[in-house]
């Protein structure tokens, strides 16, 4: 078990029974964004809020600021590889209010998401469909949407998943069935799913230092993204972390 989901577990002990969906939810999103794929979030009121607030912790640093990979920093250089910082690819679609307004205006507005997953959603891309009541129209359209281009599906539900259940590849049922009691419960499960992702991709945020000068003996040249890369003034990438620096390191910065 990742030592992060164990922590949620401790932390809210209601939540085991949803642990082994917690994990291969996880696993779903890795081997998504491995292969290239996004992540597509939807809801409504709340959860259209909880979505914006998940690709907000994907697309920059949450547990820890994540250093850009090295070929990276090479490209961007300067400010840019000293400011930006590695993202996983989330899209909030409530967010995307022009289409959204547009559609709704225009067509059903039960099938605003549908729209937009059809429109966004490429095969081994993954749905993350937030629903408390698991019934939610514009919701299970989106779903459908979703299986039809190739995705995966992974729904946050309350306790009883409702009619979205059957639509997803993996389900997490918070045991509740108040609304309010739901939402409680989905913050600490997306929060531990988004920390899984960020560990798994960019290390454990150990702290890096900028250099200017090749590394010193002991410490080596590195291509590699294991979160502890940084960019000299110079043309080369060296891999230099606190815990291993022992001499004196450079006035320059």
């Amino acid at each position: 078990m990742h030592p992060r989901l164990a922590t949620l577990l401790t932390r809210y002990p209601a939540l085991a029974p949803c642990a082994g969906d917690i994990a291969s939810a996880a696993k779903m999103l890795e081997d998504s964004f491995r292969a290239g794929g996004k992540l597509l979030l939807c809801g409504n009121g709340g959860s259209a809020a909880d979505s914006d607030h998940i690709a907000g912790e994907l697309l920059k640093g949450f547990g820890h600021a994540r250093t850009l990979p090295a070929a990276d920093a090479m490209k961007l250089g300067g400010d840019l590889a000293k400011n930006l910082q590695g993202a996983l690819p989330a899209i909030p679609l409530p967010q995307l209010t022009g289409l959204v307004s547009a559609f709704s205006n225009d067509c059903d507005p039960k099938f605003v998401y549908a729209q937009l997953t059809w429109g966004l959603g490429r095969p081994g891309d993954v749905l993350l469909a937030i629903t408390t009541s698991g019934n939610s129209a514009n919701v299970l359209h989106a779903a459908d949407a979703a299986k039809a281009r190739g995705m995966k599906t992974i729904g946050l539900t309350g306790q009883s998943g409702g009619k979205l259940l059957p639509k997803c590849d993996v389900c997490i049922r918070v045991p509740e069935t108040e609304t309010f009691k739901i939402q409680e419960f989905h913050l600490p499960v997306y929060h531990c799913l988004c920390l899984v992702l960020e560990e798994t991709f960019f290390g454990d945020g150990k702290k890096t230092e900028f250099c200017d000068k090749p590394p010193e003996e002991g410490l080596s040249e590195s291509d590699s993204y294991p979160g502890n890369l940084i960019h000299g003034k110079g043309a080369r990438i060296y891999k230099i972390t606190r815990s291993v620096r022992t001499k004196k390191r450079s006035s320059k910065h």
